[in-house]
C-alpha cells in the first residue's frame, strides 16, 4: 500500500501528550474544538495531583521566567512545512563528503533535522550572538517589542506615566535573548547522543540567565561544569578600576551518566608486556586491601612450589577466592616458578587498559597562552582571509581543544552558531593530527555583511559566503593529508509542496483538475530527494547515484535504502528495473500516474517483485 508523504516536521506536543497518555492514560481527555473535530487534551490539574503528595494552588514556587517564555516554549513545539534544497554547485565534492554546511535560520533547520540526526551528535559547539543591548537578527514571531514587553511588565501606571527609567539594558533585551536561545537548545537537546555534551560560550551578560536555562532544559544534575578562558590581556578597564579578561564557557551533558570528557593524556609509566599477555602491557600490583573479612582472607597456593601466601598483617586480598579462580584463568595472577623467601609467590597484573583513565580531568581554567585567546583567532582568520573579515572568531585551537575533550575519531560535531565555521576548520585539522574520520554540520543564517566593512569590500555579501570560503581555503591547505575536506551545502526554504497538497478542501474539485502536480514548479529531483530524506528521517550525508532509464531519471540512496523516481508517466519497464533493486523504499510522485488504475498496477507490480518494498507518494 502506497502511503502518502507529510513532509511536516513532527507536532512534537502530540508526542509529548503521547508520552504522558502512556504513563497516565487517565490525564488524557478528549475534547470536541470549535471546528467540531475531536482532538486530545491533558487534564493538567490531575497530572499534578499525580505527581505530588499535597497541592497547596496557592504556595508560590521557584521558576526561571521572563515575558515570552512560553511563546518560545510553543514555538519550539511548533511543526513547520519546510524543507532544506541541495546546492550542489556552492559545495565541494558532493558525491563523496560528509560535511553538512546549511544556509538558514538555525530553529528551521533544528527542527528538520530532529528525525535525520536523533541522538547522534557527539558534540555541540555554539557561540551565539551575546546580547550587547540590541535587537537580533534573530528575529524569532515569539520576540517582543518594546511596547509589548512594557505593557507585560507593568512598566506604565493606569494614566500611562513611566513607572521607571528605561535603560538600554532593560529587560526587554534579556527576554528577547533568551526567547532566541531557548528553543533552539530545546530542540538541539533531542540531536545530542546519550553520551553527548554540548558547548557554549557566553559572556557576562547573559551567563547567569544562559546556567538558569540548561538547567531546566538539560538539569541540572546534567550540569558538567564551566570553563573560564582568557580572552585578552588588555590593561584598560571600564572606568572603575576594573579589567574583565575572560568569558565562560558552560557545559551540560545529554546524560553525565554515559558522559567521560578526556582531558591530556596520562603519562603512565612501568607498564610493559614481557610475556606477550594478550590483555596488553601491565605492571606489577598490590593485590592487597585495608578493608574486608572472612571472604577476601585466605591462603594462595603457589602450584609450583606449593607454598603459601596471606595477606599482611592488618590486610585482605583485594578480592575473594571466587574472583581468583577467574583471575587465574585470565592470566592476571601470574604464578611464579622462582622467587625468593620474603617475595609472593605469584604477580598481580595491573593492566594498563584496565586503568581508572588514560587521561587526566578536565579543567575549569582553561590555558592562559595567547594561543587560545581571541587575538590568536584574528591573526589566523588574517592568514587565511589575507584581511579582516569577521569580527570576534574563536580561536581554532580552543575548539580543537573541545574535540579531543568530548569526541571519538568518528563522531558528529555540530555548530548551529557557525560564523565563519571555526569548529569545521577545527574538526578538518583535529583529523588530521589524530587520524580521524569527524564529520562537521555547519548551520548559520544567511546575515547580511553590513555595506561598509572589509568583508564587503572584499566581495563578501553574506556570513555564509564567508563561512563556505573558510571551508574551502583550509581545505586546499588540508587537502594532500587526504581526510574528508569537502562538504555539502543546504538552503532552507520552503516546502517542495504546493498549499494544495496541504489544504485540499479549500479547492474545488474541478480546480484540483487543472493542477498537473502539486509539486511547486521551480523544485528539482535532488530537491525532492532530500526532502524524502528528512522525512524519512534518514541522513543528509548519504551517498546516492542517478541512471537513467528509458529517458527516466531514477535516484539510489545508499544502495537501494531509498529509490526515487519524480518523473512523470512511468512505465512498468521502470517499475520492473526498480523493483530488481530490491530496494527498502520507494518515492514517486502522485503527478507519476496519469490516473488511480495506473497507480494501482504499478504498487501491486513492485509488491509481486520486491515484496518487502515501502511505496510512498509524494
Amino acid at each position: 500500500m502506497a502511503i502518502k508523504m507529510n513532509f511536516e516536521t513532527p507536532d512534537q506536543r502530540v508526542k509529548n501528550r503521547e508520552a504522558i497518555a502512556k504513563l497516565f492514560p487517565g490525564c488524557i481527555n478528549e475534547v470536541v474544538c470549535g471546528d467540531g473535530k475531536v482532538k486530545s487534551s491533558v487534564n493538567f490539574d490531575l497530572l499534578r495531583q499525580m505527581l505530588s503528595e499535597d497541592i497547596d494552588e496557592e504556595a508560590q514556587k521557584y521558576e526561571f521566567t521572563w515575558p515570552g517564555k512560553n511563546k518560545s516554549i510553543a514555538e519550539a513545539h511548533r511543526p513547520i512545512r519546510m524543507t532544506l534544497r541541495p546546492e550542489i554547485e556552492k559545495s565541494v565534492d558532493w558525491d563523496h563528503t560528509k560535511n553538512l554546511l546549511i544556509e538558514g535560520d538555525n530553529l528551521a533547520v533544528l527542527k528538520l533535522l530532529q528525525e535525520s540526526y536523533l541522538a547522534k551528535i557527539k558534540m555541540i559547539y555554539i557561540d551565539p550572538p551575546y546580547n550587547t543591548g540590541s535587537d537580533l537578527i534573530y528575529q524569532d514571531d515569539f520576540a517582543i517589542d518594546k511596547t509589548e514587553y512594557q505593557e507585560s511588565v507593568g512598566l506604565y501606571g493606569d494614566s500611562g506615566v513611566k513607572l521607571f527609567k528605561n535603560t538600554e539594558s532593560e529587560g526587554r533585551f534579556h527576554s528577547n535573548w533568551c526567547s532566541m536561545i531557548y528553543p533552539r537548545l530545546l530542540v538541539a537537546r533531542n540531536l545530542l547522543s546519550e553520551d553527548g555534551v554540548i558547548f557554549i560560550s557566553i559572556d557576562e551578560n547573559e551567563q547567569v540567565n544562559l546556567k538558569k536555562i540548561c538547567d531546566e532544559i538539560f538539569g541540572e544534575t546534567n550540569r558538567v561544569g564551566e570553563i573560564i578562558r582568557k580572552t585578552k590581556s588588555m590593561t584598560g578597564d571600564h572606568g572603575c578600576g576594573f579589567n574583565l579578561q575572560h568569558e565562560s564557557l558552560l557545559i551540560y551533558a545529554k546524560s553525565i551518566d554515559h558522559l567521560r570528557l578526556k582531558g591530556e593524556k596520562k603519562e603512565y609509566s612501568g607498564y610493559a608486556n614481557p610475556d606477550n599477555d594478550p590483555n596488553g602491557d601491565w605492571c606489577a600490583g598490590d593485590p592487597s586491601a585495608k578493608s574486608g573479612g572472612p571472604s577476601t582472607y585466605f591462603e594462595i597456593e603457589n602450584p609450583y612450589t606449593h607454598r603459601k601466601d596471606v595477606p599482611p598483617s592488618g590486610r585482605y586480598w583485594a578480592f575473594s577466592q571466587t574472583t581468583l579462580k577467574r583471575y587465574i584463568e585470565e592470566g592476571k595472577i601470574k604464578f611464579k616458578r622462582e622467587y625468593q623467601d620474603k617475595e609472593r609467590g605469584f604477580v598481580f597484573k595491573r593492566y594498563k587498559k584496565d586503568a581508572t583513565s588514560l587521561f587526566e580531568p578536565v579543567h575549569s581554567l582553561f590555558g592562559v597562552e595567547n594561543a587560545y585567546m581571541n587575538q590568536a583567532a584574528t591573526i589566523e582568520a588574517h592568514k587565511l582571509f589575507g584581511e579582516n573579515v569577521f569580527s570576534y572568531p574563536k580561536p581554532v585551537s580552543f575548539i580543537k581543544k573541545l574535540i579531543q575533550y568530548a569526541t571519538d575519531q568518528d563522531s558528529i560535531v555540530m555548530d548551529f552558531f557557525a560564523g565563519s565555521a571555526t569548529t569545521a576548520q577545527a574538526v578538518l585539522e583535529q583529523n588530521v593530527e589524530d587520524g580521524g574520520t569527524r564529520t562537521f554540520l555547519m548551520v548559520q543564517i544567511p546575515e547580511e555583511i553590513q555595506k561598509n566593512s572589509t568583508a564587503y569590500a572584499a566581495g563578501y555579501k553574506t556570513i555564509c559566503e564567508i563561512a563556505r570560503d573558510r571551508i574551502e581555503r583550509v581545505g586546499t591547505e588540508l587537502q594532500a593529508t587526504g581526510v574528508d575536506v569537502g562538504f555539502r551545502t543546504f538552503r532552507l526554504d520552503d516546502t517542495n509542496m504546493k498549499d494544495i497538497y496541504y489544504a485540499p478542501n479549500d479547492y474545488t474539485q474541478e480546480m484540483l483538475e487543472l493542477v498537473e502536480t502539486n509539486i511547486k514548479e521551480d523544485r528539482t529531483g535532488l530537491d525532492l530527494l532530500y526532502g524524502c530524506l528528512l522525512e524519512w528521517g534518514l541522513p543528509l550525508s548519504l551517498p546516492h547515484s542517478q541512471e537513467i532509464i528509458e529517458g527516466y531519471i531514477i535516484y539510489n540512496c545508499d544502495d537501494g535504502k531509498l529509490i526515487a523516481c519524480f518523473e512523470k508517466e512511468i512505465s512498468d519497464a521502470v517499475i520492473r528495473h526498480i523493483a530488481s533493486k530490491k530496494p527498502r523504499r520507494v518515492v514517486f510522485c502522485d503527478s507519476s500516474f496519469p490516473d488511480s488504475p495506473t497507480k494501482i498496477n504499478a504498487r501491486e507490480l513492485l509488491q509481486v517483485l520486491s515484496p518487502n518494498t515501502h511505496v510512498k507518494i509524494i
